[in-house]
């Protein structure tokens, strides 16, 4: 019988400027807070926000990989940005047409790993994620 997975992700985006060059971070971790994977990539020239959602959507496509031949998940993910957090559990909307497409792709992703639930971290609670965007950006 295939197991359950818990997992916990954390994400962000950084970028040197707002647009600037970006890159994004994201760690995976199981139930008990182990460390399954990590990830950081410089992404070019871009906002903020688009290195924000970039996280979550790398992060997710990896979990989908994660997820195969698994029963079941509960996946939580958490982000230091306010309005991602706010936007992908559907509280705030989204303006800003440039990211509608990359979220149209997030929700997908999310309902076909049988949901996620977004929610926001103060930076302090975000160290790893942090750390991974901005090393990521730092040896482009």
């Amino acid at each position: 019988m295939a197991k359950n997975m818990r997992l916990t992700i954390f994400t962000d985006g950084a970028s040197r400027g707002n647009p600037g060059p970006a890159s994004y971070g994201f760690v995976i971790l199981d139930e008990e807070g182990k460390l399954i994977y990590k990830k950081g990539e410089y992404i070019g020239h871009t906002t903020n926000n688009v290195a924000e959602y970039t996280a979550v959507w790398e992060a997710l496509k990896y979990t989908k990989k994660l997820m195969i031949g698994k029963k079941h998940s509960e996946i939580k993910l958490f982000a230091d940005s306010k309005l991602v957090a706010e936007q992908l559990s559907g509280n705030y909307r989204i303006k800003a047409e440039h990211l509608k497409p990359i979220i149209e792709k997030i929700k997908i992703l999310s309902i076909e790993l049988g949901g996620v639930i977004y929610s926001h971290v103060p930076r302090s609670q975000n160290i790893l994620a942090d750390g991974i965007a901005n090393h990521a950006l730092d040896s482009r």
